[in-house]
């Protein structure tokens, strides 16, 4: 492997991350800092849908050309 996270990986720890913010047992120091994480970690995801959307699309219209 190249030593990059998964998208799965990366959902995972995201949820996590969610999951220890609304436990509410977080330490405000340390909140801001997950939610740093977990916005950055989202982004990526977003990304990578994006450009699987984007893969997929030009799939389509190779198939339909």
């Amino acid at each position: 492997m190249n030593g990059q996270k998964t998208y799965e990986q990366k959902q995972e720890e995201l949820e996590a991350i969610v999951s220890k913010l609304e436990s509410g047992n977080v330490p405000l120091d340390e909140m801001i800092t997950l939610y740093e994480q977990g916005e950055a970690l989202y982004r990526e995801c977003a990304e990578t849908l994006d450009a699987y959307e984007a893969r997929l699309r030009a799939c389509e219209k190779k198939e339909n050309a």
